[in-house]
């Protein structure tokens, strides 16, 4: 079926408009309404639709976009979309208004390409340019009542040898938070979205709420796509993952899922995720993805130039599993005083986080007490550098993105020039091990097109043949 803006611009005209909606906190391990007290479930999607050329942009500047389709997720029931990357230069005012208008939270990720976590040299990512950016895209959305969370990092832990960036990652949530007692007229939760990777999930989750309440996370994500097809609660290993997570202290979810191995997709998850087995652990999820791209995850497709949308079986398929899906009343028997995780134990190869985290960065200290400053957007300046001599201690190889320059000179702080060579913004945005070789192969292809087309080809192809998906 197709709408025309006509139709379009009818529907949002006849949305119940909405006062500010009511922030929301967290409380133990579940999400709640601060203002009525009721628990919150995310019901979502994750939403990040493409310019006419297919490249990534920000969905939230553009009410001509957010027009056309929030209404559509509002018919859904959904109450939720994650959106991966913003320009925070930009003015969100209008599709704010219009998500809050239609009782729908904001799940907004803060890295973008250019200024991300980057796993080739953690350390050499966490500078003054990424807490700039990541202070300034909060200062932008922290005055809407409807911004659910900000997602410090999206699955920059997606191996066993990458567990290194985790130090990195906790240090950002530190700041983030930091940041936001400071600077922002709400609290608003710090958390991150995880790959789901078997051999260290349970590791990262923990690490991530441990030691210090300053520094631990105020929510975990996970991206996961275990149940395909017909699965089922034990199969799909959501009964594992429950009990797992059983004494977790802070809010859980699933932050993607919809395996598409099966097609078109029944969604019969949707009744575990809210079901009474769940609801004490897990606090809902978000459907992988809006708008339909090379990699197949669409619930519509949009066509003639951007305007038309068309809804596609796995979009009525969804909206009758939430019609026959009814949420268990009262707080749903969540988790009020379980204690934060023990840090787990380093073991080589496999967990070589830190738990001692590194300081701020000096040159962004002054951002706690100062602000930070001008939003410099999606044209500012990238974090990615490495000094040359670091480079020429390991041989000089590293890997790259189409997004990093090979050489460069980057002005720091003191406004001295320092020679460096990009490295790779793929932090945010590679493909997972899975507990699966099917949930494996979703991962890695739902990757192919939009926000993950960051990744170069290449990358896939590795994960591909290490997983034995694929061989030479």
């Amino acid at each position: 079926m197709k709408f025309g803006s006509a139709v379009i611009s009818a529907l949002v005209a006849t949305s119940v408009v909405f006062a500010d909606l009511n922030p929301i906190v967290v409380k133990g391990n579940a999400f709640f309404d601060s203002v009525t007290g009721d628990r919150f479930y995310i019901k979502g999607v994750d939403y990040q639709p493409p310019d006419a050329n297919g490249e990534t942009t920000d969905p939230l500047m553009d009410i001509d976009v957010c027009s056309r389709d929030i209404p559509y997720i509002k018919a859904l029931g959904m109450n939720t979309i994650r959106v991966y990357h913003v320009d925070n230069a930009a003015d969100h005012s209008e599709c704010m208004q219009l998500l809050q208008d239609n009782g729908i939270y904001l799940l907004l990720d803060v890295a973008t390409a250019e200024v991300s976590i980057a796993r080739d040299y953690p350390m050499y990512s966490y500078n003054y340019v990424l807490l700039q950016h990541n202070f300034a895209t909060v200062d932008a959305f922290s005055s809407y009542s409807n911004v659910l969370g900000f997602v410090a990092a999206n699955e920059v832990v997606n191996a066993v040898n990458t567990t290194d960036t985790a130090t990195v990652l906790k240090a950002v949530i530190r700041d983030m938070k930091q940041y936001i007692s400071l600077q922002s007229p709400r609290t608003i939760p710090v958390g991150y979205c995880a790959a789901d990777v078997s051999e260290n999930r349970y590791q990262l989750a923990h690490y991530l709420n441990c030691g210090d309440e300053a520094e631990r996370a105020e929510f975990f994500g996970l991206n996961d796509y275990s149940w395909c097809g017909s699965s089922s609660y034990t199969v799909s290993g959501y009964k594992e993952k429950v009990a797992n997570f059983n004494n977790y202290s802070i809010p859980i979810f699933f932050s993607e899922y919809g395996c598409n191995l099966v097609e078109p997709r029944e969604f019969t998850e949707v009744q575990a995720i809210y079901s009474s087995q769940m609801i004490p652990v897990f606090s809902g999820g978000l459907v992988y993805e809006y708008v339909q791209e090379a990699n197949n995850y669409g619930l519509v497709e949009v066509t003639a130039g951007q305007k038309n949308v068309t809804l596609l079986t796995d979009y009525y398929n969804l909206q009758h599993q939430f019609n026959i899906t009814t949420l268990p009343s009262g707080n749903g028997g969540y988790h009020a005083k379980n204690k934060p995780s023990e840090c787990p134990p380093y073991v080589k190869d496999l967990w070589e986080a830190n738990n001692t985290l590194p300081a701020m960065p000096e040159e962004a200290s002054q951002y706690l007490t100062d602000g930070a400053g001008q939003p410099l957007g999606t044209d500012g300046p990238s974090n990615q550098w490495v000094p040359d001599s670091v480079l020429s201690s390991v041989g000089g190889t590293i890997t790259r993105s189409s997004t990093a320059a090979s050489a460069t000179n980057r002005v720091t702080s003191t406004g001295t020039a320092s020679s460096s060579v990009g490295i790779s913004a793929i932090g945010s945005t590679a493909s997972s091990a899975a507990t699966s070789t099917g949930a494996a192969v979703a991962n890695i292809v739902r990757q192919g097109a939009g926000l993950h087309s960051f990744v170069a080809p290449a990358v896939v192809v590795a994960i591909s043949f290490a997983l034995g998906l694929v061989a030479f």
